[in-house]
């Protein structure tokens, strides 16, 4: 049987592992986007071409799965990468309802060229983590998420 971690008489939203998750993502984005305040492109524009050089997402849908953003949010990021010339949305040959999204060359030096900010950032805030620490919290968090998304394939499953 599984582990019951939270009782319901005595269930706090400050204690929800979801509300503290959502608490360090919104901490970590803010304190991200401050170290980026002053270039040419804002931390989730980074983000947007970071996830098209690693090759995680190809098009627009892809990239609203991955990032978890909404269509509009993200057509609006895209927009301001084209017109600033670090990506490019092509007809893709197979199938010309899909938009296949490219880094350009300017994009991917962009990307890569930022990476040192964002890992500075990421450091600060695991600063006091030692390294046992830090890689089990990483492993903990993996395996929440490869329980979430089993129970979210369930889910999906009983509603088909």
């Amino acid at each position: 049987m599984a582990a019951k971690h939270y009782d319901s008489k005595t269930f706090t939203t400050a204690a929800s592992i979801g509300y503290l998750l959502k608490l360090a993502h919104t901490l970590m984005v803010e304190c991200a986007s401050d170290a980026f305040a002053d270039r040419d492109i804002s931390f989730m524009q980074w983000i947007v071409l970071m996830k098209l050089r690693e090759g995680a997402a190809m098009t627009a849908s892809d990239l609203c799965r991955e990032m978890r953003q909404d269509t509009g949010a993200l057509t609006r990021l895209l927009d301001q990468l084209e017109e600033r010339g670090y990506i490019v949305r092509e007809r893709s040959k197979e199938d010309r309802r899909v938009v296949q999204l490219q880094l350009t060359p300017a994009g991917r030096k962009q990307a890569t060229e930022l990476v040192p900010l964002a890992v500075e950032r990421l450091n600060t805030a695991a600063g006091d983590f030692s390294k046992t620490e830090f890689n089990e919290f990483v492993r903990l968090l993996n395996k929440l998420i490869g329980k979430l998304r089993e129970a979210q394939q369930a889910g999906e499953a009983r509603a088909s």
